[in-house]
């Protein structure tokens, strides 16, 4: 069995991890009853003999002693990491794999890339270095950050470059959650275009999330459980309910339950990686089937049920309803219509109780109606995972690799040239040292390069499928 690695960076990253955690211990929990430190839970997880002082206590086999995350906690601002330490998953963190400051990156990339990457590398290398030698076969760094902030943006892509060098081998998946266009952030353009750059460059794979995507999901469960669809109620102690055990008002930003829509996507992402199934699907085998040239890496993903994610209670979806579901414009973790656009591969991470027939036969009832590129018409990727998240028969995850991200890349080029053209703010990144005017010229020409190639695949779109002639084989 393979093990993986979550790196949290900034704010945003280290709720969204810290969600995941949660939400892993408690499928590990409803799964494995007896305790047993077994392959499904070391693949996230060390188990450590907490008697022992130093790194002579981790424990291979047997009952579960003290489980300690597969992860590194960054940020330069102390308040998040520190009520992670203090809140109830305080002993899943290892205190060595931390790192913080406390002045922070002012919402500037160029702070966060720049000063804290030089003055933290070697750390970082440490913390990376420490969390591979606990590996037996380490796979995958999953990188959770945001665009729009300082931190996140900054030290989250220079993290990449540390990887790529010291770890070229080890697969690089980023969790990418993009500002809205009401972000509170005004240097949020900036941030995200000098991060697209570093991401197009040292990113395996880059899952985009929409800020808005995941608010209008939410705004959807607050209009089910009020109008009583379905039979559609509040769990207890939901994440989608305010301490008050009130529903969350509209006007208030619940990222509470869009982080764990976020956490969830990357629960079922792994859960090939960490459960057995009649037909896995290994991370390097993502990149591998969905990314057909080095820069396209960016796959628009889309979860089924939602609204059981928010700790919703809903009437099952029918399995077929729930793969139409999944190529639905509102299923989708970005605002993006995938239907209207181009696939250059698709695949479906399916969980539960569910048969490769079904598999097999809502893909062709699916393929007329889903525009695949010319050269790949048979651009599909399928796992099944035979463990279902906890309290659902089944649940699906799909990954495209679609032209339907373009206008996220568009719209975050026009919001940036409408501050760059006034130069505003901008001497608030000149200022600090090794920072020129031409990374931000070089970080536009990098996404509209990026632009440019999804403009050429759309342009294909007319083109008729290649009857490609296929092997017979005699029965």
């Amino acid at each position: 069995m393979t093990q993986s690695v979550v790196i949290q960076v900034g704010q945003c990253g280290n709720q969204i991890g810290c969600c995941f955690w949660d939400l892993a211990l408690r499928e590990h929990a409803a799964v494995n009853q007896k305790a047993i430190y077994d392959e499904a839970i070391s693949s996230f997880f060390r188990n450590v003999d907490t008697r022992v002082v130093g790194d002579g206590g981790s424990i291979s086999k047997g009952k579960i002693c003290s489980l300690k995350a597969r992860a590194v906690l960054i940020d330069m601002e102390e308040g998040v990491v520190n009520e992670i330490l203090q809140g109830p998953l305080r002993d899943v963190f290892d205190s060595k794999q931390l790192i913080t400051d406390i002045s922070g990156s002012g919402n500037n990339w160029a702070v966060g890339h720049k000063v804290f990457g030089s003055l933290y590398q070697e750390q970082i290398l440490e913390k990376l270095r420490k969390s591979a030698e606990h590996c037996d076969c380490l796979q995958c760094f999953f990188v959770i950050h945001s665009m729009g902030g300082g931190t996140g943006s900054g030290l989250g892509t220079f993290l990449l470059k540390v990887l790529e060098d010291e770890f070229p081998e080890v697969y690089r998946f980023v969790t990418s959650v993009y500002p809205s266009g009401e972000d509170d952030v005004i240097t949020s353009p900036y941030n995200s275009m000098l991060a697209m750059k570093e991401l197009n460059e040292h990113a395996d794979c880059v899952l985009p999330i929409d800020n808005q995507s995941l608010f209008d999901i939410i705004s959807k469960i607050d209009l089910m459980v009020n109008s009583g669809k379905l039979g559609t109620a509040i769990k207890p102690k939901s994440l989608v309910t305010s301490s008050a055990g009130a529903f969350k008002k509209r006007q208030e930003k619940p990222f509470d339950a869009m982080n764990n829509i976020v956490a969830n996507l990357l629960l079922n992402l792994t859960s090939s990686a960490r459960f057995e199934g009649s037909l896995n699907m290994d991370l390097n085998e993502i990149s591998m089937n969905l990314v057909p040239f080095p820069q396209l890496h960016y796959l628009v993903s889309s979860l089924t049920p939602l609204y059981t994610l928010a700790d919703v209670n809903v009437p099952s979806r029918r399995l077929d309803q729930m793969f139409s579901d999944a190529f639905s414009k509102d299923h989708q973790l970005i605002q993006a219509d995938p239907k209207h656009s181009l696939y250059l591969a698709c695949a479906l991470m399916v969980r539960g109780n569910v048969q490769i027939s079904d598999l097999r036969r809502n893909i062709e009832r699916l393929k007329p109606s889903l525009r695949f590129v010319s050269w790949n018409q048979e651009g599909w990727k399928t796992s099944l995972c035979s463990v279902p998240p906890v309290g659902h028969s089944h649940s699906l995850l799909a990954l495209a690799n679609n032209t339907c991200v373009k206008p996220t890349f568009i719209e975050l080029r026009e919001r940036f040239t409408r501050l760059y053209k006034k130069r505003a703010h901008l001497h608030h990144y000149l200022q600090v040292e090794g920072m020129e005017e031409s990374c931000f010229t070089e970080a536009m020409s990098s996404l509209s390069a990026l632009i440019q190639e999804y403009d050429q695949l759309d342009a294909t779109k007319s083109m008729p499928a290649e009857d490609l002639p296929r092997l017979r084989v005699a029965v």
